[in-house]
C-alpha cells in the first residue's frame, strides 16, 4: 500500500506535510517528500489525514472486556474479592475466546495493534489474536498462598506449554511473558521460580507493582521493603520486566527500574477510576525509566481507548506537579507508541521509519475537533479520540478501515461475548 500525499508523525515525532509511505510485506519501505517509482500496490489517499505509530497497549487484561460496568464504585481490594474474583472462577476458555475477541475489535477501532496482556486460558486467548490480526504479548497470571514450589504448580506447565506452542507464533505477532500476579498474591519461593524459568526461557515478565498505597505498606511489613525492591531482590527484574501501574514507587524504586531496564505502564483512568492514586509519570521520565501508556482491564476502566488515557496522563501530570508545562506531547506520543512496543521486545516496532514493522494508524484530522491547527501535536493528545481515527494497519495488513472491521465479524464477537456474560452472571 502507499498513503500517498499524507501528513506523517515522523521518526522524531515531528509532523511533515504531503508526505508518501509505501508499505511492502509487512514493513515501512519508503518514507519521503516525493511520489515513490515503484509500486506499492493500492493507493490511500492521504489529503486531510495524519498517519502516525499505531498504539502498543503496555498493561492489559483483554477477556475483561466481559466484565465491562460489572463492578463499580469500589477500592480495588473490594473490587477484587468480592466481584472479580468470583466472577472469573467461572470463566473456561470460550469465555476468554469471546472476551479477547472483544477486546481485539474495540483495539483495532482505537488504534491498538498490540497489548501486553496477563491473564488465563493463553490458548483461546492466542487463537482469538491469531485470527484478528493483532499483536500480543500472552501471560498467565500466576497466584500462589500455598508452600510450592513454582514447578509444582499447574501453572509452571501451563508456562512451559504456552512458550512451545505459541511464542513467536502467528508470524511473531504473538509473544509469551511470564506473569506473577503480584507480590501480594504469591509466595517468594514461587516469585524466584517463575525468575529462574523467565531466564531459561529468555521471556520477559509482567508483574502488578506498587499499584495501591495498601499493597505497599503491606510488603513493607511482610518484607521490609518496597514492591519493587522485593521484585528485584527475587531476580524479576533480571529479564525484560514491564510492571503495571507504579503508583506509589519511592526514588529508590525509580533508581531500581532504571538500572534494570524495566518499564512502568501507567494505566491513569483505572488509577483514578480506583482511586489508587496518580502515578508520577513525570519524574519516572526524569528518571530514565521506560513509560508506557496501558488501559488496564476494561473492568477498572471501560474502555480500551488510548487516546483518552493519554489525555488523562497529562492532565494528571499537571495537578500531581502543578506544572502546566509539564510531559510533552511527544513524551506522551512516545509513551503510546515506541515505549510500549520495547517494553514487550518489538525492537522494530512503534516508529513511522524505513524498515520498521508497518504498524500504523491514520487519524482524521480535517474534523471539528482537529480544527484549527496551532500545534497537530497538540490536537493529536488534547483534541482527538477514537472517532477520528479511521485505519488500523498492524504488520502492513488492514484491520480496520473507515467503520469496517477486516478481520473480525464484529457483531459475532459482541453477541458471543454477551452471551459469556448472561451465562457466567447465572452461576453466581
Amino acid at each position: 500500500m502507499l498513503f500517498s500525499d499524507i501528513t506523517i508523525l515522523d521518526k522524531d515525532f515531528e509532523p511533515r506535510e504531503h508526505c508518501y509511505v509505501g508499505v511492502r510485506d509487512g514493513r515501512i519501505a519508503y518514507v519521503g517528500a516525493t511520489e515513490p517509482k515503484e509500486d506499492f500496490g493500492s493507493v490511500y489517499r492521504g489529503q486531510g489525514k495524519l498517519l502516525m505509530p499505531a498504539f502498543y497497549n503496555a498493561h492489559s487484561h483483554s477477556a475483561m472486556t466481559l466484565l465491562r460496568g460489572y463492578a463499580e464504585n469500589m477500592n480495588l481490594q473490594d473490587w477484587l474479592n468480592t466481584k472479580i474474583f468470583p466472577f472469573e472462577a467461572k470463566m473456561k476458555g470460550e469465555d476468554i475466546y469471546a472476551g479477547v475477541m472483544l477486546a481485539m475489535a474495540e483495539s483495532v477501532r482505537s488504534g491498538i495493534v498490540s497489548s501486553t496482556d496477563m491473564y488465563y486460558w493463553l490458548d483461546d486467548a492466542g487463537r482469538a489474536v491469531a485470527a484478528s490480526g493483532c499483536k500480543m504479548n500472552m501471560s498467565n497470571a500466576v497466584l500462589c498462598f500455598g508452600g510450592s514450589a513454582f514447578e509444582e504448580l499447574p501453572a509452571y506447565r501451563i508456562a512451559c506449554d504456552a512458550y512451545r506452542d505459541w511464542h513467536g507464533a502467528a508470524g511473531g505477532r504473538i509473544l509469551t511473558d511470564l506473569a506473577l500476579h503480584a507480590e501480594y498474591t504469591s509466595t517468594e519461593k514461587v516469585a524466584r521460580g517463575l525468575a529462574a524459568l523467565a531466564a531459561e526461557q529468555g521471556v520477559n515478565l509482567h508483574i502488578h507493582a506498587s499499584e495501591t498505597k495498601s499493597e505497599t505498606d503491606g510488603c513493607l511489613e511482610r518484607h521490609g521493603k518496597t514492591p519493587v525492591a522485593y521484585l528485584a531482590d527475587c531476580g524479576l527484574l533480571d529479564q525484560p520486566a514491564t510492571l503495571g501501574h507504579c503508583v506509589w514507587v519511592t526514588e529508590e524504586d525509580m533508581d531500581i527500574l532504571r538500572e534494570k531496564g524495566a518499564t512502568a505502564a501507567a494505566c491513569p483512568v483505572s488509577n483514578s477510576k480506583l482511586a489508587s492514586g496518580i502515578a508520577n509519570v513525570p519524574r519516572l521520565l526524569e528518571k530514565g525509566v521506560n513509560v508506557a501508556l496501558g488501559t488496564d482491564g476494561v473492568s477498572s476502566n471501560n474502555s480500551l481507548n488510548m487516546l483518552a488515557d493519554a489525555k488523562v496522563m497529562a492532565l494528571e501530570a499537571r495537578i500531581r506537579t502543578g506544572d502546566p508545562a509539564v510531559l510533552t506531547p511527544k513524551q506522551i506520543l512516545h509513551s503510546m507508541t515506541r515505549a510500549g512496543a520495547l517494553s514487550q521486545g518489538r525492537t522494530d516496532c512503534g516508529l513511522l521509519q524505513e524498515g520498521f514493522k508497518a504498524d500504523l494508524l491514520v487519524l482524521d484530522i480535517d474534523k471539528p475537533n482537529m480544527q484549527p491547527v496551532h500545534s497537530l501535536l497538540n490536537n493529536v493528545v488534547w483534541s482527538a479520540d477514537s472517532s477520528n481515527i479511521c485505519l488500523t494497519m498492524c504488520d502492513g495488513q488492514v484491520l480496520y478501515k473507515d467503520g469496517e472491521y477486516l478481520t473480525i465479524d464484529v457483531e459475532k464477537a459482541i453477541a458471543e461475548a454477551d452471551a459469556c456474560r448472561r451465562k457466567i452472571l447465572e452461576m453466581l
